[in-house]
């Protein structure tokens, strides 16, 4: 008797998400020795608001970290496109994977 063919695992629906939770940019302009990132998530904090935790430095360093708080996710949302969008305006593109 033939065995029956194994299940494929279920696997919970996933949700896309309109709006970025990670953002992750750079600057490279070798003429002017300037190689920049910049990233930025939304994380949970423990007390329910949301904070946007916003990292930054010459590529190949720790760079620099500050954690902003928001009583919500939608705050925390906004400024995360307020940075998205200044940052771009002075020159920094969206990291590339490869």
């Amino acid at each position: 008797m033939p065995r029956p063919a194994p299940k494929a695992p279920v696997r919970p629906p996933c949700q896309l998400s309109l709006f970025p939770e990670t953002a992750a940019l750079v600057r490279v302009d070798p003429a002017a020795n300037c190689w920049r990132f910049y990233h930025l998530s939304l994380q949970p904090d423990l007390f329910g608001g949301t904070a946007l935790v916003r990292q930054w430095g010459r590529i190949g360093t720790a760079g620099r970290q500050v954690c902003e708080l928001h009583d919500d996710a939608g705050q925390a949302l906004d400024a995360l496109v307020r940075q998205l969008r200044a940052k771009r305006r002075r020159g920094y593109r969206d990291r590339t994977a490869g």
